[in-house]
């Protein structure tokens, strides 16, 4: 058993788990198995990304809050005495031009330099989180399609127990509502229609590019991960409040979804506010994430998508493992 921490940043959001990881090898030969058991899990949102996209550059507050978080994790690994630490850091940090003055925060506070990985290496650490236990189920056929919507991108990968392909692509709920739904600095509450149909023409590209090297319609299951999709899958099931044990493999159709987001997209800021289970940080960019689902489900004519609560965060505690 190794104890282990592990670190995703994202564009929008900072998450830890800290956990014990268990890891033999399958009497069958077919590889590694295990168990992860969470001692601590948590997230923060900071907008890392914020502005990356118009400036290419990562703010002073949004540095800032990030770093604050980190002090906030370096804490509480030290008090679960983890023995590995793996920091990851994703789309916004991918794209900044003062990306180094990032790494040196991260550096003086946890002791370890984040990897800035790549799109594909991203969407690995995605599939094997989701997937891992859901192989052998009987009622999920493969393959899988695990799509991880971000702040600033989403991945796409297809496999069946091994990743078979996978693309990135520049399509998450901070980047759309920052492309399409600001002006003069405030988000346009709710949005016009005009501005809908724009958010929905840069996704369908981005869809097109990604299908140029993922088999998207050849899934047979489409699993959901990050945010956007718990949080629909919250709306989904009227929580009263956030519960990550109802939301993981919760399945919602997509007769379902097509409600939520149209109901999303024309509310105003209070009204999404005033959600049960919305987190504060998501208020603005949820109705971009909902339609990025959407049009997923859309274009691969899938009728209902299996909601999980690991992803990219487990498949890297995994890999420290």
């Amino acid at each position: 058993m190794t104890r282990v921490a592990a670190i995703d940043c994202g564009t929008n959001s900072i998450r830890l788990l800290v956990a014990d990881a268990t890891v033999s090898d399958s009497a069958s030969g077919a590889g590694a198995t295990g168990e992860l058991v969470d001692l601590d899990r948590r997230m923060t949102i900071v907008r890392l990304g914020q502005g990356v996209d118009r400036t290419g550059r990562l703010a002073p507050e949004a540095l800032e809050r990030t770093f604050a978080a980190c002090r906030e994790y370096a804490e509480v690994i030290r008090k679960h005495g983890a023995e590995r630490i793996r920091f990851v850091a994703t789309s916004a940090s991918r794209d900044a031009e003062n990306r180094d003055e990032f790494v040196r925060g991260v550096v003086d506070i946890l002791g370890v330099e984040p990897e800035v990985i790549s799109g594909d290496q991203e969407a690995e650490f995605s599939f094997t989180g989701a997937t891992r236990e859901l192989m052998g189920r009987t009622d999920l056929a493969t393959p899988f399609l695990v799509v991880d919507i971000g702040g600033g991108s989403t991945e796409f990968v297809v496999g069946d127990g091994h990743v078979r392909a996978a693309r990135s692509v520049d399509i998450g709920c901070v980047r759309m509502t920052e492309r399409h739904l600001v002006r003069d600095g405030v988000v346009t509450d709710p949005p016009t229609e005009e501005q809908i149909a724009a958010i929905r023409s840069d996704i369908e590209a981005a869809l097109d590019l990604a299908e140029q090297t993922v088999p998207l319609r050849e899934a047979h299951t489409l699993v959901g991960l990050a945010g956007s999709v718990t949080t629909v899958s919250a709306i989904a099931q009227d929580l009263p409040e956030y519960d990550s044990t109802r939301i993981h493999h919760s399945r919602i159709s997509h007769d379902r979804v097509r409600e939520i987001t149209s109901a999303l997209l024309h509310s105003t800021h209070a009204e999404r506010a005033a959600i049960p289970s919305m987190h504060p940080g998501r208020v603005d960019v949820i109705g971009a994430g909902a339609l990025v689902l959407l049009a997923i489900m859309e274009r691969i004519d899938a009728t209902e998508v299996v909601v999980s609560e690991h992803d990219i965060l487990d498949g890297i505690a995994w890999s420290i493992a």
